[in-house]
């Protein structure tokens, strides 16, 4: 299951991971975001152990959203050893997301 990450769990479960981090920036409102959610929770399934998958919803934590610019969602980003090194805006195929998780393993 994706990991519910907050503005205040982001430094421990992001930048100070030793795995490759994927978070999805989404809110409760946004159509597209439902559609990207469920991919979300198959890949934390497949990657379980090699990788972290997690959900940041930003109506309730802007901190972070703000920071990395996130204009539109979704918006997934992609980290390793704290610093982002993929961004997919808008939603993609779930062998986009798939990739982007290979790419840095």
């Amino acid at each position: 299951m994706a990991i519910e990450i907050t503005d205040s769990t982001f430094d421990e479960i992001v930048l100070k991971s030793n795995k490759p981090v994927m978070v999805d920036f989404w809110a409760e409102w946004c159509g597209p975001c439902r559609m990207v959610g469920p991919i979300m929770e198959e890949l934390s399934t497949d990657f379980e152990g090699k990788a972290v998958v997690g959900k940041l919803d930003v109506d309730s934590n802007q901190e972070f959203a703000a920071k990395f610019g996130v204009r539109n969602i979704p918006t997934v980003l992609v980290f390793k050893n704290g610093e982002i090194v993929g961004r997919q805006v808008g939603v993609a195929p779930k062998s986009k997301y798939t990739e982007a998780i290979n790419s840095v393993l």
